[in-house]
């Protein structure tokens, strides 16, 4: 009976032992470092990869300018169906189960850039949980939007980070996010 008990017990043990964690992978866009340091903060409380999404052309200070008409990230949103080349896809997309997305929100909506790297990398089956950095705007919008064009692919709103948190803001969204990772 103590035998039994001894190897049920070691059963369950090893059982909750090699249950892991889901594989985690950060990506981001950032154009002026605001997204990502919450990027980088979020991937240090989660243990998580991270991975940059850069534009094959670089952004510069002015291309973001949002009180520029003529700025570069005013003339690619004004045309939805316009994607912006990326650098680099990310290495062995494969063996994440989770995958964070997280931008600056243009004019009310993900940068086209988003469009790109979310088309041009295989996220189906994958937990695609979205974040945000904006000055005044929320998540939901550009969440919204981004569930309309990608209907198969399994969305999760996360949240925004607001133009200058307070620390607790900021360690606030860093727990609802890690909040939203699934447990497998």
């Amino acid at each position: 009976m103590k035998k039994t008990l001894i190897l049920a017990f070691a059963a369950m043990i090893m059982a909750v032992c090699s249950a892991k964690e889901p594989k985690t992978l950060i990506t981001y866009f950032s154009a002026s470092g605001i997204t990502k340091s919450l990027s980088q903060e979020l991937a240090a409380a989660t243990g998580a990869d991270l991975f940059e999404i850069e534009g094959a052309q670089p952004y510069t200070a002015e291309d973001v300018n949002l009180g520029n008409r003529e700025a570069r990230a005013f003339k690619e949103m004004a045309d939805k169906s316009f994607r912006p080349e990326i650098k680099a896809k990310p290495e062995k997309l494969k063996s994440y189960d989770v995958v964070f997305i997280g931008f600056p929100i243009w004019g009310d909506a993900a940068p086209n850039i988003i469009n790109t790297f979310i088309e041009q990398n295989d996220l189906k089956g994958k937990t695609v949980i979205i974040f945000s950095t904006s000055g005044s705007s929320n998540l939901t919008n550009s969440y919204n939007k981004l569930k309309e064009q990608y209907p198969d692919l399994n969305l999760v709103e996360g949240t925004t980070l607001k133009r200058n948190p307070t620390p607790e803001a900021r360690q606030a969204v860093i727990d609802k996010l890690k909040e939203a990772i699934p447990a497998k």
